[in-house]
């Protein structure tokens, strides 16, 4: 059975994604990093043939074109890409020719929305990684799988106090996400409380991208 890591992405709209980046580099050029980075995280994700990889997006039913064959089927459809998922699974979306899974989010914050995500991982070990840090990559995943065989969860902070990534066991919390102050410096902090007692390792720290000064050198995007 392979491991199952979901990617957190908000569907690509112009002056719907990196609002905050948009006032500096303009909506178009935001949207653009924001494809760019969503595009090759899933091209290194379904090339890892030992991961299932499952796309989970804000709004569920948003269709959006991708330089890639993309084909998508409605709620309650079969998965091809025979992953553990439960109960209201979307079907296969290939992305350049690979299965990839789907499954709608529904509303709620942040942590509602992750902890549904969650449960629907009905067997086996479970990653959730965003797709707005530029950094990260394919190997990280697989180290957080590696990490999760000798830990109960697993986290990949940000520099500015959130984390781009959680890798959680079988053994994990029921509320794993409760009390948590999102889109804040508190946001690792408030859901490390949820895991105390447990064995939790840390990943490299990256830097989200939120102005024009994060964006630095970025090979994956041209601007």
């Amino acid at each position: 059975m392979r491991d199952t890591v979901i990617v957190f992405a908000r569907a690509p709209r112009l002056g719907a994604v990196k609002r905050r980046l948009g006032k500096e580099i303009g909506a178009r050029a935001a949207l653009q990093f924001h494809r760019c980075t969503m595009i090759a995280l899933l091209r290194e994700l379904t090339a890892e043939r030992r991961i299932h990889t499952v796309l989970a997006q804000t709004p569920d039913r948003a269709r959006f074109p991708l330089p890639v064959r993309v084909m998508r089927v409605g709620q309650g459809g079969s998965n091809p890409a025979g992953g553990a998922l439960g109960g209201g699974a979307l079907g296969g979306i290939p992305l350049g020719g690979i299965p990839l899974g789907g499954i709608p989010l529904g509303g709620g914050d942040l942590g509602v929305r992750m902890q549904r995500a969650v449960s629907r991982v009905k067997r086996g070990r479970v990653v959730i990684i965003g797709c707005d840090i530029p950094d990260a990559r394919a190997a990280d995943v697989v180290a957080a799988f590696r990490a999760l065989g000798r830990a109960d969860a697993v986290f990949g902070p940000a520099e500015d106090g959130g984390y781009w990534l959680v890798g959680l066991s079988p053994r994990r919390p029921a509320r794993l996400f409760a009390g948590v102050r999102w889109s804040t410096e508190h946001a690792l902090a408030d859901t490390l409380a949820n895991f105390a007692g447990r064995r939790v390792i840390m990943l490299r720290t990256l830097r989200d991208v939120d102005t024009a000064a994060d964006l630095g050198s970025l090979p994956r995007c041209r601007f």
